[in-house]
Parts: C-alpha cells; sequence; structure tokens
C-alpha cells in the first residue's frame, strides 16, 4: 500500500521560507515521478514541481510563478521528496500536496496523471 505523508505546514510572513516534506512508504520514490501540487479556494490543482529520475539522470520541473524560489528535491535513502520554499509570498498560500506517478512513468502536469496523494497541508503566508 504506497502512502504519503506531508509535513511543514506553517503560516508565516511574507518573504519568509519553509520546507515541505513528503514521506513515501510501500515503494521507492525514485522509480516514479513525484510532484508537488497546491491548491488555493477556488482554484484549480496546479502542479508547483516534479521530479523524476530515469538512467541515472535526474529532471526536474518548476513552475513559472515559483521559479528561483522554490526548489524540489529528493533522499533516496530517506524515501522523502522535499520542497524548499523561499521568499514567499500572499500568492502562495494554499494547501500543497505531494502526489506519486505511475511506477516507470514520466511526470504530467495535470493531477490525473498521478495515482497517489498525500491528505495535503496548508501554507499561509500572510502580507
Amino acid at each position: 500500500q504506497v502512502q504519503l505523508v506531508e509535513s511543514g505546514e506553517a503560516s508565516l510572513q511574507a518573504g519568509g521560507s519553509l520546507r515541505l516534506s513528503c514521506a513515501a512508504s510501500g515503494y521507492g520514490p525514485s522509480s516514479r515521478c513525484m510532484a508537488w501540487f497546491r491548491q488555493a479556494p477556488g482554484k484549480e490543482r496546479e502542479r508547483v514541481a516534479s521530479i523524476y529520475t530515469s538512467t541515472g539522470s535526474t529532471y526536474t520541473y518548476t513552475a513559472g510563478s515559483v521559479k528561483g524560489r522554490f526548489t524540489i528535491s529528493r533522499t533516496n535513502a530517506k524515501n522523502t521528496v522535499d520542497l524548499q520554499m523561499n521568499s514567499l509570498k500572499p500568492e502562495d498560500t494554499a494547501m500543497y500536496y505531494c502526489a506519486a506517478g505511475p511506477m516507470g512513468g514520466t511526470c504530467s502536469g495535470e493531477p490525473t496523471g498521478y495515482n497517489y496523494w498525500g491528505q495535503g497541508t496548508q501554507v499561509t503566508v500572510s502580507s
């Protein structure tokens, strides 16, 4: 049974930094695309960042709205995928979700491309 558990929920002021962590169990995240999505009230769930390893190379994606501020990384030994968020803005306020794609699959930009989801962790940034 695959399980994803996020941690790092926080309320903080603009300009601050926060690190979200996703602990995966039931499989090794290195064999799948792992992604962070977020969803703000009244908005669609959007991919923030994703990471995928194939034939020894690691590929990452970061959404334009967070590029240069957010960094996704994975630690295979710990089965974790982290999202380092710097220079946070009020518009970054959302529920953040960790997601895992199918075994051996590439990273989709759509939520439907992911099989497993964590319960979500709230990030609130005030101005």
